[in-house]
């Protein structure tokens, strides 16, 4: 089996940039700000499409729902589409300060809940993300903080560096400020609250809609102060939904599928690796199916291989 991959979808936004052209020489349709690549998604509006081999054309729905076995081995999820999204994020502005509806409240508040984790794939010095509360923080404050615009002053804030990852769970608060080039693997959700906008217009010179009741009712109050994540070996990230392995492989290194009888999805964060004859550089994502060959290190790179849990 060859690696699969697929067309990337790109989403203009108002705090996007260019960099997925400076920095992973893609070709971006026209000179608007592009803040997203989703590099592998299977939404009702939204869809990966393989590009190239032998399932050429299709899309990641038809593969999911037709090839499961074949490509992506047994004992997966039941569910009726492909459970992962997998994005690029370009943010050369700072994004909303939001939070994504925990399990237990998403259906009734009309929404999909949403854990994800980030992987600081670039860093502009003294850039910061925003996670969590600070210290001291109550629900009664940030409210007042929003009605006085000045919510920023409540959010903690983290400067990572390249390398760096975080976990993200439904129900903290957080964003993403300007300066960061941010691999993001997440649930097959769609629905984000902002609660604060800098007080900006949106491409279109309106302010963006804000989701303050959804956003109340969604975050975690007692989320202070969280720090990056440390990995534990190899792993930088694990729940019920995904687990995200950093690889660091030595020229000529090689790596494959975690589990040969289930399929990975790579990654590469630095430098290139070779599969099954075809190259893959910085930036470049790919599916390896179940039962595939591995792949190996042309330099020395840094790969990242998402899969699901057992």
């Amino acid at each position: 089996m060859e690696p699969i991959v697929f067309e990337p979808l790109y989403m203009q936004r108002v705090w996007g940039g260019r960099e997925l052209e400076r920095q992973y020489g893609r070709h971006l349709p026209d000179d608007a700000p592009y803040g997203e690549s989703w590099e592998i998604v299977d939404r009702e509006k939204e869809q990966s499409v393989v590009k190239g081999g032998s399932f050429a054309g299709k899309s990641l729905h038809e593969l999911w729902t037709g090839h499961r076995d074949e490509v992506f081995g047994a004992g997966l999820p039941d569910s009726d589409r492909f459970p992962l999204l997998i994005k690029v994020l370009d943010a050369r502005d700072d994004l909303s300060i939001q939070v994504h509806p925990p399990v237990l409240l998403a259906a009734g508040l009309g929404g999909e809940p949403k854990t994800e984790m980030w992987y600081i794939a670039g860093a502009d010095a003294g850039a910061k993300l925003y996670v969590g509360l600070k210290r001291g923080a109550t629900r009664g404050s940030f409210e007042e903080a929003i009605e006085s615009g000045a919510v920023a002053g409540s959010v903690h804030a983290i400067e990572p560096k390249a390398g760096d990852s975080i976990f993200i769970p439904s129900g903290r608060l957080h964003a993403i400020g300007a300066g960061f080039l941010i691999h993001e693997i997440q649930q097959n959700s769609d629905t984000t609250y902002r609660v604060f906008d800098w007080n900006r217009m949106g491409l279109d010179g309106k302010p963006r809609e804000l989701h303050v009741a959804e956003s109340l009712a969604s975050i975690d109050f007692e989320d202070f102060e969280p720090g990056m994540d440390e990995p534990n070996g190899t792993v930088i990230a694990e729940c019920e939904y995904f687990r995200v392995e950093k690889l660091t492989l030595a020229t000529s290194e090689t790596a494959g599928n975690r589990d040969v009888s289930r399929f990975s999805i790579f990654s590469v964060a630095e430098g290139a690796v070779i599969c099954e004859g075809s190259r893959f550089s910085k930036g470049d994502f790919f599916l390896l199916p179940k039962g595939a060959g591995q792949l190996r290190a042309e330099i020395d790179s840094v790969v990242l291989r998402t899969t699901l849990p057992s």
